[in-house]
C-alpha cells in the first residue's frame, strides 16, 4: 500500500514530463455565462488544454473577428478541433437541402479557423415514413460534401431528456449508421453524459467500436458537472481509453461548480492520472 501510495502521489510530476496521453478541449457554451469569449479562452489555456470547441458564435463574426480570434488562439497555443451549431438535422429526408446548403457555410466557417471537424445532430424526424433511411442517405451526400473539403462529420446522438424529439439518441445506432455508410470522413461523437442519461453500459459500447469513436465530450450525471460530482465512473472510461490507445480530443462540456480553471485542470489531470495507472 504504501508502495502504491508514493506511485500515485508521483502521477502528477510523471504526467508533466510525459507526453499526455489525451488531448484536452473545453466546449466554450458552457463557460458563456461564467465570463465573455476572450476571457473563456485565457481560461481553457490557463487550465492546460489544447483546444476549444464552438457552437454558433462564428455566425455573427465579421472577417475582422475571424482574423482576430485566429490569431488569439495561436496566440494562446489553441485549436477549434470541432464546431456544431448545425440548426437543420439530418433524419428527414426533406431538409436535405438546407442541410447541405448549412453545411457549406459552416465548411467556410470551419476552414477559416483550421477546423477539420464538424458535429451534427439528427433533429427530429417528422416528414420522412423512414427516419433511419433518411439518415443513411441524408450523411451519404454530408459525407461527400465534407470529404471534398477533407472535413470530418461527426454525429452525435442527444438523450431524450434533454430533447424529447430527437431521432438518434444512442451510440449504437450511430455506430450501425456510420458502419452502414462506410465513409472514411463519417464517425461518431461519443457523449458520455447523453449516453449515460439515454441508455448506460458506457464501457460495454467503447472497445469493439472505438474505431468509429472520433470525439468525446465529458460531463457527470446529474447535473452536467464537472467529472466525480455525479455517478458516472470517470476513471474507469479513461482508463479504458488508455488502454484503447484513444487519440483523439477529450472535450469537457461542463458547468463549473466552483473556479472553472481550477475545476478544468483537475478534470484534465485525472484523467491524466486515470490514463497513466491503466
Amino acid at each position: 500500500m504504501a508502495a502504491t501510495a508514493l506511485i500515485v502521489a508521483g502521477l502528477p510530476s510523471l504526467a508533466q514530463t510525459q507526453p499526455e496521453p489525451f488531448r484536452f478541449s473545453v466546449m466554450l457554451w458552457t463557460l458563456a455565462k461564467i465570463a465573455p469569449f476572450d476571457q473563456s479562452l485565457d481560461m481553457v489555456a490557463q487550465a492546460g488544454y489544447q483546444g476549444v470547441e464552438l457552437v454558433s458564435e462564428y455566425r455573427k463574426w465579421s472577417d475582422t473577428d475571424f482574423t482576430r480570434i485566429s490569431a488569439r488562439l495561436h496566440s494562446l497555443n489553441l485549436v477549434v478541433d470541432s464546431m456544431a451549431g448545425m440548426k437543420t438535422g439530418f433524419a428527414d429526408a426533406a431538409t436535405l437541402d438546407d442541410l447541405l446548403a448549412e453545411l457549406t457555410t459552416a465548411i467556410v466557417a470551419a476552414t477559416r479557423l483550421n477546423c477539420r471537424q464538424i458535429i451534427l445532430t439528427s433533429g427530429k424526424a417528422t416528414a420522412s415514413s423512414n427516419p433511419r433511411q433518411a439518415c443513411i442517405e441524408n450523411l451519404k451526400r454530408v459525407s461527400e460534401l465534407a470529404g471534398k473539403a477533407d472535413i470530418e462529420i461527426v454525429i452525435e446522438p442527444i438523450d431524450l431528456l434533454e430533447n424529447p424529439n430527437s431521432y438518434l439518441t444512442s451510440v449504437t445506432d450511430a455506430f450501425e449508421i456510420v458502419r452502414t455508410i462506410n465513409h472514411p470522413k463519417l464517425r461518431v461523437l461519443y457523449d458520455i453524459y447523453h449516453e449515460q442519461r439515454q441508455a448506460g453500459n458506457l464501457l460495454q459500447k467503447l472497445e469493439p467500436n472505438i474505431d468509429l469513436v472520433s470525439l468525446i465530450h465529458i460531463a457527470d450525471v446529474p447535473g452536467r458537472h464537472q467529472p466525480g460530482s455525479g455517478e458516472i465512473r470517470y476513471d474507469a472510461i479513461y482508463s479504458k481509453l488508455a488502454e484503447l490507445k484513444y487519440n483523439r480530443f477529450l472535450a469537457m462540456e461542463f458547468y463549473p461548480t466552483g473556479d472553472p480553471v481550477d475545476q478544468l485542470r483537475a478534470a484534465r489531470m485525472q484523467a491524466i492520472r486515470a490514463a497513466v495507472r491503466a
